[in-house]
């Protein structure tokens, strides 16, 4: 009977003598095995993110090419907006009393009628006169009576017009006067005495004065005759370098005044052409 040979206890090596074997490292198959499957997890997430990963971007591009930018970007959708306070000078809100607050920016001023312009410029405060100009006299000798005072005539007296009564023959020939093409518009008139001088407006304050061949001069002594709506077949003079104002008497002196819209005034201003006083 074979005689078995007692083999040293592998749990006490040094004691009985025995070795490990050292020419393979314990638990290196278990180690491959690990690494493999390491690798192989590796792998198919690697191939699952890059399988994954081509829809997303279309989707992406998809997305950028159809996000709104600018203020819609900032707003996003379903956001209210509000709209941007304007720039402009006006102030929004309510003003004193509740009203609405006035504009902060200047607002233009209307310049004043220029003495010295050689064209007749509608005024804003013109009347809702007939624009056509009123017949010119037959005679180019004429006096000028009032309207409400029927009795009263142009006169100048101390070289200022007023509304007198008729006189003396002296004082009939300063209330007669020639009726000329305007000195400084053809299609209108101006007025001269007897002794060559001319009615014109100075201060707005009517009077007879000498030609001094200035442009002003012309101009404040040419009047355009426009139909008088207080009487028919009466006119209404108004100036030609301040439109919109006509003459009329006050305290039955000849002045030069805007228009209003009263009936004392259409009446104040309102005359009739006639037949000289002065023979």
């Amino acid at each position: 009977m074979p005689q078995n040979e007692s083999r040293p206890s592998p749990h006490r090596p040094w004691e009985d003598g025995w070795a490990p074997d050292t020419t393979r490292a314990p638990g290196t198959r278990r180690l491959w095995l690990a690494g493999a499957l390491a690798a192989a997890t590796v792998v198919a997430c690697v191939t699952a993110i890059a399988l994954s990963d081509r829809p997303g971007d279309e989707a992406s591009r998809r997305t950028t090419a159809t996000a709104p930018t600018g203020a819609d970007a900032l707003r996003g959708p379903g956001l209210i907006s509000f709209a941007t306070p304007s720039t402009t000078a006006t102030t929004a809100g309510a003003g004193p009393g509740g009203g609405p607050s006035r504009s902060t920016s200047p607002s233009p001023t209307p310049s004043p009628a220029v003495r010295h312009s050689t064209t007749a410029t509608p005024s804003a405060s013109s009347p809702a006169h007939p624009t056509p100009a009123a017949p010119a006299p037959a005679s180019p000798r004429r006096s000028l009576r009032s309207v409400n005072y029927s009795d009263r005539y142009w006169h100048v007296s101390q070289g200022l017009v007023r509304l007198d009564r008729a006189a003396g023959g002296e004082a009939r020939a300063d209330s007669t006067f020639t009726v000329v093409p305007g000195l400084a518009d053809r299609a209108c008139l101006s007025l001269r005495t007897a002794d060559g001088r001319y009615l014109r407006h100075r201060d707005f304050v009517l009077r007879a004065e000498r030609d001094d061949g200035s442009s002003l001069f012309g101009r404040d002594a040419t009047f355009c005759a426009r139909p008088a709506p207080a009487a028919s077949g009466a006119v209404s003079l108004e100036s030609v370098n301040y439109p919109g104002r006509f003459l009329r008497h006050q305290d039955f002196r000849l002045r030069l005044d805007p228009y209003q819209d009263s009936d004392l005034y259409r009446a104040d201003s309102a005359f009739r052409f006639t037949s000289p006083l002065a023979g």
